[in-house]
C-alpha cells in the first residue's frame, strides 16, 4: 500500500470542500488514486479533479503522466489558470 498526501488548490479546494486529504492507494498510478478519492469525495468533485485541463504535480513537479507514485509523495491537483 502507498500512502499519499493529496492537495486541492484554488477552486478545486472549494469543489472538494477540503484543502487536502491523506489516502492509501493499492497501485502506484492515477487509476488507483482516482478510486481512493472516489471513496471520499462526491462524483462531481472527482469529475472536476480528473478533467482534461487539470494538471497534477508530484512533490512540486508537474507530473509527466508516466512516473508512478511512491509512498509519501505529495500529489497536488492544479486547476487551469486564467489571467489578463
Amino acid at each position: 500500500m502507498i500512502g499519499l498526501k493529496v492537495l486541492f488548490l484554488a477552486r478545486l479546494r472549494e469543489l472538494t470542500g477540503r484543502a487536502s486529504v491523506s489516502v492509501t492507494v493499492a497501485e502506484p498510478g492515477v487509476d488507483s488514486l482516482r478510486a481512493s478519492l472516489a471513496a471520499l469525495l462526491p462524483a462531481a468533485a472527482i469529475d472536476a479533479l480528473f478533467a482534461e485541463n487539470v494538471r497534477l504535480a508530484v512533490n512540486q513537479q508537474l507530473w509527466d503522466g508516466r512516473t508512478s507514485f511512491a509512498d509519501g509523495d505529495e500529489i497536488a491537483f492544479l486547476p487551469p489558470v486564467t489571467g489578463g
